[in-house]
């Protein structure tokens, strides 16, 4: 017998709270390559008063781990995530959504027709039969070298949906107090030119509708097209605004009954669907569209939102706060590596006619109108601002670079780093996305990417004094000591996430534990210098899947969104449009060093 889904998740190790010394530190040490001298002296001046015994930081890391040790506390990083993603301000499409564009020759693609309804609705017949095979805890619990894995995320997959909030936004998702065990909903929301509809996906006796059902659902609201929704009238819009912003939206929007309704029925979705009147020029037109699209068709608070172009085409939008990568690569894995017919037996779907399909509408005034219209305009301005390119290595990949006698991974963020300095002229702070996942309700370690080490390696690379044998040398070590702090992340021995949420908690209750005192170290060169991102980067293993990508995250910094498979390297990179030039002349110089490095460690 199978094990039950969540077996596992009461059993595995929670989250090591580090000590105040160690975060500290490790804080430093990774600071260091990264600051001048007087930058580091007066980091470490401002990391002595942090660690003073009478200081507010002994009495918030005290709190701390109270708090890891309440019952029903399952990591002391369990405030840390809601302040994190529900905490920010600004827009969550675009700065926090992240896509994957699916691969058009999966075994779930292979099995359909490349129409469009079709291909939408065998999507539509794989995620119903996980969401069916997860209600019954029968999702085989994920596993890495031996290792399980959460599965807590699984919980967010279906009918999630974040509320705008002021000063924090909440999530409205199933196995949670208010809305216990999963989500009994059978609907799912799609989108066409800005209109959306109600579909049931489930019948009214439990049974998923088949796949020709659901074509024949889809087919309708195609045929109900009645051109694009009239300007101020797509409500999708308004989930582009600032969060504090939208909550006030929303609650106006709530006050008509007619409007509560159609929240209620957006909100408690299985997921969404969109459909576009388009197919995408190229994959580069494709990942522009997932990651933004047009923001009439799309609910960005919506957990998961599928997104199918007009040539059948398609791929996922999804919004970050209860997700990470890895879940949603499991998810679309078990859904694309499978014919559609397997999971419509599976879960027992049945022909039961021509699902309902309903228009879900908005009773909207001549202020809610404009206040659409002005969001349609500002997030298509917002968009156009943000600047992409995708680089594919197709002759290179992490078989490769394993040939070479290397991490692929390793290579991949050395390459990024020669690619920056010669493309920048400098070297800066680079973010690392470590998966946690072997941790009780685990998530993600923030690791730093420059090391001594990466400083040598990168300079020797362009030092006209440096023969062939000291690059490879220090191409090596800079791997070697990129390979040891990745493992420090997985350990839980990482100081950033530790400081920051002694920060976050000072600002929630820092009052009531006399711990108002301020802390220097947060103004310091180093918790700025060090957090100032120059590279976002993250990975996302995955044979079924073309790209993956997300938003740049500040004025300069470029968003690296790889999938490195063991014979390809697919990359999409983002940034504003005020330093487009540097983006496209890092892809330019990331071609040099990736050919650069194979010459190197092949000779």
């Amino acid at each position: 017998m199978t094990d039950r889904t969540f077996a596992f998740d009461d059993q595995l190790p929670r989250v090591p709270l580090p000590t105040l010394e160690d975060s500290c530190a490790r804080f430093l040490e990774w600071s260091a390559p990264l600051l001048t001298e007087d930058e580091r002296a007066e980091t470490e001046r401002t990391v002595a008063d942090l660690l003073r015994e009478d200081g507010p930081a002994r009495i918030l890391h005290a709190d701390l781990q109270r708090f890891d040790a309440e019952p029903g506390v399952r990591s002391w990083l369990d405030e840390f995530w809601p302040a994190r993603y529900l905490g920010r301000r600004d827009r969550i499409a675009l700065n926090a959504n992240f896509f994957f564009l699916f691969r058009d020759d999966t075994p779930l693609a292979r099995s359909t027709s490349g129409r469009q309804a079709e291909r939408a609705a065998a999507i539509i017949t794989a995620a119903v039969n996980y969401k069916l095979l997860l209600d019954a805890e029968e999702i085989p619990p994920a596993t890495q070298r031996g290792q399980h894995l959460s599965m807590a995320q699984n919980k967010s997959l279906f009918s999630e949906t974040r509320i705008p909030g002021d000063p924090q936004d909440t999530v409205r998702v199933p196995y949670s107090d208010e809305w216990p065990g999963p989500s009994r909903a059978r609907h799912i929301v799609v989108f066409f030119r800005g209109t959306m509809f109600r579909m049931d996906v489930i019948g009214a006796g439990g049974a998923p509708h088949s796949q020709e059902d659901l074509v024949d659902g889809l087919q309708s609201v195609l045929k109900a097209d009645t051109g694009r929704a009239a300007t101020g009238t797509a409500a999708g819009h308004l989930t582009t605004l600032a969060r504090a912003e939208w909550a006030t939206v929303r609650a106006g929007l709530r006050a008509e009954p007619v409007n509560a309704a159609a929240l209620d029925t957006i909100e408690t979705a299985l997921f969404c669907v969109c459909l576009e009147d388009f197919a995408p020029h190229d994959a580069q037109h494709a990942c522009d569209q997932l990651l933004h699209g047009d923001s009439g068709n799309r609910w960005f608070d919506k957990a998961v939102s599928f997104v199918v172009f007009g040539d059948g085409s398609a791929g996922i939008n999804v919004e970050h706060c209860g997700l990470d990568g890895t879940t949603i690569l499991s998810f679309v894995d078990a859904l694309l590596a499978t014919p559609v017919a397997d999971h419509a037996e599976r879960s027992g779907a049945q022909a039961q006619g021509l699902p309902v399909v309903e228009p879900i509408e908005f009773a909207l005034d001549e202020k809610l109108r404009a206040r659409i219209t002005d969001a349609a305009t500002d997030f298509a301005r917002f968009a156009a601002d943000n600047a992409t390119r995708i680089v594919s290595f197709e002759d290179f990949g992490a078989d490769r670079a394993k040939s070479l006698g290397m991490s692929p991974d390793a290579f991949a963020q050395l390459s990024y780093q020669l690619a920056h300095r010669r493309s920048k002229g400098l070297i800066g702070a680079t973010y690392e996305s470590i998966a946690t996942r072997q941790f009780r309700n685990g998530r993600t370690e923030a690791m730093r990417v420059i090391t001594p080490q990466m400083l040598e390696f990168v300079a020797a690379m362009d030092d006209p004094r440096a023969d062939a044998d000291e690059k490879r040398a220090r191409l090596r070590a800079a791997a070697e000591a990129h390979g040891q702090r990745a493992k420090q992340c997985q350990r839980g021995d990482a100081p950033e996430q530790h400081l920051w949420e002694l920060q976050l908690i000072q600002r929630r209750r820092g009052e009531r534990l006399g711990a108002t005192e301020p802390m220097p170290f947060y103004d310091s060169p180093g918790w700025l210098i060090t957090r100032d991102d120059y590279l976002s980067t993250s990975s996302a293993p995955s044979a079924n899947i073309e790209y993956f990508g997300f938003g740049c995250t500040s004025p300069k910094c470029i968003g690296v969104a790889y999938v490195l498979l063991p014979d390809r390297w697919n990359i999409y990179l983002a940034t504003p449009t005020s330093v487009a030039a540097q983006m496209h002349d890092f892809a330019e110089q990331l071609r040099i060093a990736v050919r650069e490095l194979a010459e190197l460690l092949s000779s």
